[in-house]
C-alpha cells in the first residue's frame, strides 16, 4: 500500500489527519475523502485557505453548544459546506473543564476520567445524534468528509474508529490510527498551553506527565469504548445498526463511496 501523509500541516487548527487510504475489507479506504481534526476557531488565513482547497462536503462539529459559543469556527469566503451539529447537552461549564477544576491533577486522575468518559461516551443523547447524521451523510454526500471536536482526539476518534470498524480496517491499522494523536510535535505545542490554561482555571501547576495525559489517547481508551458497546448490544455492528440506524442499505451504500 502506497503511503499517504496521515498528519496534514496547519499553522493552528490541530490534530488535522487524513483518516483514509487503509486496506480494508473488500478494498481500501480511498485517501482525500476522510478528514478529523481539532476545531477551527484559531484557523489563519493559511489555514482557512487549506481547508478550502479540500473541497469539504460536509463538517460534522462534535462539540456541545457552549463549547461551539467559546471557540467558534472560523469559515473561508465561499464556504458552502453542510455542517452538522446540534444543541443537545449541557449549557453549563462542560463535564471536561469542571474535572480539572476539582481534579487533583495528576496522571492517574486524568487516565481514570478518560477511562469512565470512554465507556458512556457512545451512549450519550449528543452522541448518537451526531454520529447517526454523519453516517446518513457518509452514505449520501458527494465529496470529502471532515469531523472534528474541540481537540479531535475522543469524540473524533471514537467515530473514526467506528467508520474504520464499518469499512473492515484491521484492528492494527485502526488502532495505529487513534494512537496518531499522540504526535510529538504536537505534544511540544500544546503541552505549555494547556498547563497555562489548567493553572488559570485552578491556581495549581500540573506536571508536565499529567498534561501529556490529558492531551493524548491510550489505545486502551478505545477498547473500553468498544467493550461498552459490546455489553450493551453484542456487537459493533449491532450497535451500528441499532443505535445510529446504519442498516444494511447504509452500509453499502458507505462502502460502495469510501472503498476503492
Amino acid at each position: 500500500m502506497t503511503s499517504i501523509p496521515r498528519i496534514l500541516p496547519f499553522e493552528a487548527v490541530e490534530n488535522f489527519r487524513d483518516f483514509g487510504g487503509y486496506d480494508a475489507r473488500g478494498g481500501r479506504l480511498r485517501p482525500g475523502l476522510l478528514y478529523r481534526s481539532a476545531h477551527h476557531g484559531n484557523a489563519t488565513e493559511a489555514d482557512l485557505a487549506a481547508m478550502r482547497d479540500l473541497s469539504l462536503a460536509v463538517i460534522v462539529d462534535l462539540r456541545r453548544p457552549n463549547e461551539r459559543r467559546r471557540d467558534p469556527c472560523r469559515r473561508w469566503e465561499g464556504f458552502a459546506a453542510t455542517v452538522i451539529e446540534n444543541d443537545i447537552g449541557e449549557e453549563h461549564d462542560d463535564p471536561w473543564r469542571l474535572f480539572i477544576k476539582n481534579s487533583d491533577l495528576s496522571e492517574e486522575a486524568f487516565r481514570q476520567y478518560m477511562v469512565d468518559y470512554y465507556r458512556e461516551a457512545p451512549f450519550v443523547e449528543r452522541h448518537l445524534d451526531l454520529y447517526s447524521r454523519y453516517f446518513q451523510a457518509l452514505a449520501k454526500t458527494d465529496g470529502p468528509v471532515l469531523i472534528h471536536c474541540a481537540a479531535g482526539k475522543d469524540r473524533t476518534g471514537i467515530l473514526a474508529a467506528l467508520t474504520h470498524h464499518l469499512a473492515g480496517v484491521g484492528e492494527d491499522d485502526l488502532i495505529a490510527d487513534f494512537l496518531l494523536t499522540n504526535d510529538p510535535g504536537r505534544f511540544e505545542r500544546r503541552v505549555p498551553v494547556m498547563m497555562q490554561h489548567m493553572k488559570d482555571l485552578t491556581g495549581r501547576t500540573p506536571t508536565e506527565g499529567a498534561v501529556r495525559t490529558a492531551l493524548g489517547v491510550e489505545a486502551h481508551y478505545l477498547e473500553t469504548a468498544f467493550a461498552a458497546i459490546h455489553e450493551r448490544h453484542g456487537s459493533i455492528d449491532a450497535y451500528l445498526e441499532r443505535d445510529l440506524g446504519v442498516d444494511e442499505a447504509a452500509r453499502q451504500a458507505i462502502h460502495d463511496r469510501i472503498l476503492d
